[in-house]
């Protein structure tokens, strides 16, 4: 017969049951501690006014489509801060006098740019940039009063021009159009 009376924190069966549980507690912890002192950012207490925003812009898209704009957006050249845009409407569209454009950085919001550019006529638009372009940017072009706009993606490096067209935005694209060279 086996007399053997150790205490039962002298076996190993015991500490490596509790550990399961004392690892959840500590995760559990450091998990309620996260939670209290981070700040995720990602609700918005405007939600409401933000969906009604997206809505307005929805509609601004579709305007752009009844219309037939597209835009073509050159960089380059000897000045890497020029841009020019060339706009395109249906026959009979009148052509606005100066333009919005909105240069958006995916991840740096302090690299954003919002130019006015000036019509130079027959649809070619200019300005200038306050530093000139490189990686992806999202791009939204639109007219002064907000009736339309064209939106898209665009990689600088990759892309000597961007073409934004209404028809592929309204039918769920970016609204970009690209073939091999980025055109």
């Amino acid at each position: 017969m086996n007399t053997d009376t150790r205490p039962w924190y002298r076996e190993p069966w015991p500490w490596i049951l509790m550990f399961g549980p004392f690892v959840v507690i500590v995760a559990g912890v450091i998990t309620t501690y996260l939670a209290v002192v981070s700040n995720d950012g990602l609700v918005e207490d405007d939600y409401y006014k933000q969906g009604l925003a997206v809505n307005q812009r929805t509609a601004r898209n579709q305007h752009a489509s009844e219309l037939g704009m597209e835009a073509e957006i050159l960089s380059g050249g000897a000045d890497a801060t020029l841009l020019r845009v060339f706009l395109k409407a249906q026959p009979g569209v009148p052509m606005p006098e100066s333009l919005a454009l909105r240069i958006v950085h995916p991840t740096r919001g302090g690299m954003d740019q919002s130019l006015r550019l000036q019509s130079d006529g027959a649809g070619f638009y200019s300005g200038k940039l306050s530093a000139p372009l490189s990686g992806r940017w999202h791009v939204a072009l639109e007219d002064d009063k907000r009736d339309w706009r064209l939106v898209g993606d665009w990689e600088v490096e990759k892309q000597t021009s961007l073409r934004l067209s209404a028809e592929a935005q309204a039918a769920g694209g970016t609204g970009v159009r690209s073939d091999n060279n980025g055109r």
